[in-house]
Parts: C-alpha cells; structure tokens; sequence
C-alpha cells in the first residue's frame, strides 16, 4: 500500500505547478542552465522517515542552505562566545551578497548572509591535514547519511564568477574581521555551497535540526542542545535574507534558502522539510519553493506561533480483539492529530500490515484533528478498504467525514458503547 503522506506530497507538486514566476540564478552560468521545470518536495520525520515526491532523486548544489550546519561547525568549535565575537546574529535587511558590515563593529550581521558565511568558513577547524571544506563535506554526510561530494562543474562556475565574493572577503580582510588569505576563504567557501544534495538529503538534514541535533536515524548527537537552539533561532530571523520577516509571519518555521533554488525548513520536535524548485524570486529565493513552504505550512499546521500542544505518536496502543466472535485489530489513537503524529500510525500500517480483516480505528481519546491529518485518515482507510479490510472507526466527535472506496463501499460507524459492548 502506497503512504496517503506521498499522495498528499504529490499535490503539493500538482497545486503549484503554475508558478513560473521569477528566473534561475543568471549570474552563474551552471545555475542558469538549470531546468527551470524541475521541482520537488519532501519531509522527514524525528523518526527518520522521509517522504519524498516530484524529482527527488534530482541532485542540485546546496548553496547558501549549507550556511546553518557550517555554522554550527564553527560553534561546535570554538564554543558561541567565540564565534558571536566575530559574526552577528542581527537580521541585515540587505540582499545576501551586500557589500556591508556592522557600521558599529565591523563584523558581518549575522552569519546566514555571503559576509558571515565567508567569516564562518574561515573558523572552521581542519586537522590532520584535512581541509575545512572535507570537515564541512563529513558533517553533510553523517548528516545525510551517504556520502555527499563538490559538484566540480559548479564549483568552477561560481570561482570564475566570484568578483562579489573576493570584495566582501578583502573588506572583511581589511576591518580585521577574517584573517588568512581572502581569496582561500571565497574558494574554500564556494566549494562548501558546490555540495551536491537531493530534496531527500536536505529533509533528513533538517529533520536532524528538528530532532535536537541528533541524527534520527543512527541516534548520534551530531551537535550540543544549545547550539542547535541557538541555530535554530538564527534561521528563524535571518535565514530568508530580506524576506525574513515576512517567511516568519506567513510560513512561520526557521529556514534556509539557496540559489539552487532548495530550501530547508525545520519544525522543532517535529519534521524538518525541504522543496526545490530553480526560479528565483527578487529576493534569491526559490519562487515555487516558497510557494510550496506556504502550503505545506498551512496544511500542516506548521507554524511556530500555532497554539498547539507538544506533538506525540498518535498511536496509543494496538489491540487483538474478538468482536463478536471476529477477531479484529484496534488502534487505539490518541491526542491531537497532525502530520507528524498521525505517520507514525501509517508507518506502522505499512510495515505490519493488519492481521485480521476487521480494522478498528477508536478515537475515543483524540482531541483535535488537523485537515491534513483527516484527509491522510480518510485515504489511509480507503486503501485500506481497497485491499479487502472491513474498516470500523469509532469517532466520538465526528472530525472524519464519511467516505468509500474505488468500489463504493463505505467505512462502518460505531459509538464506543458499541464498541465496548462487542468487545465485551
């Protein structure tokens, strides 16, 4: 049985599919000829599951969304103090590669921003005769969990287009905030932003943002609470560059966006996201992409001002029952059901099938249920019912509307008195 997670996925392709808007990134000629068609979209969950739809498998350089976990890295380090002495955590205001600093300081504003980032590349430890770029390339892959390697033809592309990069390195150069050589910073840097990743990558990158630092699936603390509490809220207020304020107030979750056209958004606790699509918007940003970040947190109830309670598995236990003389399997659901907590019980469907044909749903013990999550239930029982399952949900409240299968038939109603007395 597919996931209804990847066919809500799939929409999210289909319902943005007419934004063509914006271009991709002319000024270097390995982005510009990007297909500007391409697009996908995809999740991960605190558990390490990842869901993904449209070009997935599509490899796109990471760009400025490399900027967080470089950072991280930096702090990791040499500890915050020693990086805040150095990079800001202001929101800018400016475009990404503003030829500014501090006025007051001369540091770089924050570190999501070309002048930050190029000053957290050069704080990156490289021992052992490794470079900062193999530490950088290391981290994305216990991130990613595969090897993540330099696009070379970007890379290549991006240095002989560097002009701006080598300005903001030799004005950091010169108000003391970056020591070394400034055109080994810009290229050390420009090799970081050439990694190559998926939509799927980035999500499982996000989700280990959202997971504390630790890594879902091998379980590795990757990086300490407060550095990535302190990440976290420097993505959150600078990581759309100018449109910060705005990507706060409408999508509502910490972000990082790149000129590849990716972009990578995190729900603490929850699920980390990423989406792909060339076209920029005026601000760098991947026009579709932002478009697809707005639905996705909508439809999920994303948002970090949403009043909701902390998510949890929406499965509180599975029982083997008999019904009236007809063994069934009950999964007793629980809480509020959002995304998040709503694909722990499909997960669960998926990989241990229900072993009788009668399937009870008991919502006895849930409390909200978000669009989302009542269209993953509907469809998840449809497929169910497609399959042969005699499907039973007892819903105090009524959230999920009725519905049938391909064939018409229809899902069965009962209360939970009707329940308890079939049970006992």
């Amino acid at each position: 049985m597919r996931s209804p997670i990847l066919d809500y996925l799939d929409s999210i392709i289909t319902d943005t599919a007419h934004i063509d808007s914006g271009a991709t990134a002319d000024y270097i000629p390995e982005l510009a000829a990007a297909d500007p068609t391409r697009a996908a979209v995809a999740l991960c969950t605190t558990n390490g599951t990842v869901y993904a739809s449209g070009d997935a498998d599509h490899q796109f350089s990471i760009q400025s969304m490399s900027k967080p976990f470089a950072y991280a890295l930096a702090i990791e380090d040499h500890g915050l103090d020693y990086v805040l002495d150095r990079i800001g955590v202001e929101p800018s205001g400016d475009a990404f590669n503003e030829l500014s600093l501090d006025p007051e300081t001369g540091k770089p504003r924050n570190p999501m921003i070309n002048a930050g980032a190029i000053t957290t590349h050069t704080l990156i430890k490289a021992d052992d005769g490794t470079t900062a770029v193999d530490r950088v390339l290391a981290f994305f892959a216990d991130l990613a969990e595969r090897p993540v390697e330099v696009d070379e033809a970007v890379a290549a592309s991006e240095l002989r287009t560097a002009d701006r990069n080598l300005g903001l390195a030799y004005l950091l150069h010169g108000s003391g905030s970056l020591s070394g050589d400034p055109a080994k910073a810009v290229a050390g840097y420009i090799r970081q932003c050439a990694a190559s990743v998926t939509v799927s990558d980035l999500a499982l990158m996000a989700a280990t943002l959202a997971n504390g630092g630790v890594q879902p699936n091998t379980g590795k603390q990757l990086l300490c609470r407060p550095t990535n509490r302190h990440l976290l809220s420097v993505m959150a207020s600078c990581g759309m560059y100018d449109a910060a304020g705005n990507w706060l107030t409408t999508v509502g979750i910490p972000a990082k966006s790149g000129v590849a056209g990716g972009i990578i958004g995190v729900l603490p606790g929850q699920v980390g996201v990423a989406v792909f699509s060339p076209r920029l918007d005026a601000h760098g940003n991947s026009a579709r992409g932002v478009a697809m970040m707005e639905l996705l947190s909508e439809d999920l109830g994303l948002h970090l001002m949403e009043a909701s309670r902390p998510s949890r598995s929406s499965l509180w236990e599975t029982q083997i029952v008999s019904l009236d003389g007809t063994e069934a399997t009950i999964y007793v659901l629980q809480g509020d059901l959002v995304l998040s907590s709503i694909e722990s019980l499909v997960h669960e469907i998926l990989t241990h099938p229900p072993r009788t044909d009668l399937v009870v749903f008991d919502m006895s013990r849930v409390d909200e249920v978000l669009p989302v999550a009542k269209r993953t239930s509907s469809e998840t029982a449809t497929k169910l019912i497609d399959e042969g399952y005699r499907i039973v949900i007892v819903d105090p409240e009524g959230t999920i509307e009725d519905f049938t299968d391909s064939r018409g038939r229809a899902v069965e109603r009962w209360t939970p008195e009707q329940l308890s007395k079939a049970v006992g």
